[in-house]
């Protein structure tokens, strides 16, 4: 297994040969405690080759996790999440493969958790003064709805659920909220928060959440979030609220 890093960072990655910047990838190496853990969910484009070349020049500092067959990113993050665990890796993160939240930023996101007694670390995209945030109008405002109901959903005063960079301290609850697949491919997010929370030996309370700001974040071409994926992550936000007040797993 070799030296067990202080940081682990999983990025999910679904025919990403063309988005995939390797200069960024590189620049997250720059911090000497982060590995990385590129999963590849079953691409059917060159994203494997292009990682395997990746990962041969850095042996010690990048795992590669290749799923067969495709299996959705909430998959991805999970068994990519689980990897990082098993190597004993105590501080474990995710973050999305175009890149929107740069490298930057998930390391300040890492500082900020590792300087606060929070268990769980949240980027958040506020549209604010000061601020580089860069989001289309109309996912800027179906993103507030969504977070709006995930927020009702979890009775959490969260901001923004949905934000690819989040950074958790390993931990038995966060072990066992990975234990199972999520249900949903796209609101898996809050689905983790709600496991969290709900965790039936020491379940997170809202002190054990931070949510940070992000100074950058530039919303990339290509997502693979369409319509009809927006739509069915409604439906299992839904169902996640209806589960929660039943008090059902």
């Amino acid at each position: 297994m070799g030296i067990v890093s202080e940081i682990g960072v999983v990025i999910p990655c679904y025919n990403e040969a063309t988005r995939l910047d390797f200069a960024l990838l590189e620049e997250l190496l720059l911090s000497p405690d982060l590995k990385l853990f590129l999963v590849d969910d079953g691409s059917t484009d060159a994203t494997l080759e292009r990682l395997n070349k990746f990962s041969a020049l850095h042996p010690n500092r990048v795992k590669l996790v290749a799923l067969r067959p495709n299996g959705g990113k909430a998959e991805a993050v999970r068994r990519g999440l689980l990897a990082a665990l098993e190597e004993g890796t105590p501080i474990v993160g995710y973050l999305d493969a175009d890149m929107a939240t740069p490298p930057s930023e998930m390391l300040r996101l890492v500082d900020t958790l590792k300087a606060s007694s929070a268990k769980l670390a949240m980027g958040t995209r506020v549209r604010r003064l000061g601020a580089d945030i860069e989001r289309s109008g109309v996912r800027h405002y179906l993103g507030r709805a969504f977070a709006t109901l995930a927020s009702l959903s979890l009775s959490m005063p969260v901001y923004d659920t949905q934000c690819g960079a989040k950074v958790g301290k390993a931990h038995p609850a966060l072990r066992r909220a990975l234990a199972q697949p999520f249900t949903s491919r796209w609101a898996f997010d809050v689905q983790l928060l709600d496991r969290l929370t709900r965790d039936p030996e020491t379940p997170y309370g809202l002190g054990d959440f931070l949510e940070m700001p992000l100074q950058v974040w530039h919303e990339r071409s290509g997502s693979k979030l369409s319509t009809k994926a927006m739509l069915r992550a409604g439906l299992d936000l839904l169902a996640v609220g209806v589960r929660r007040r039943l008090g059902r797993p």
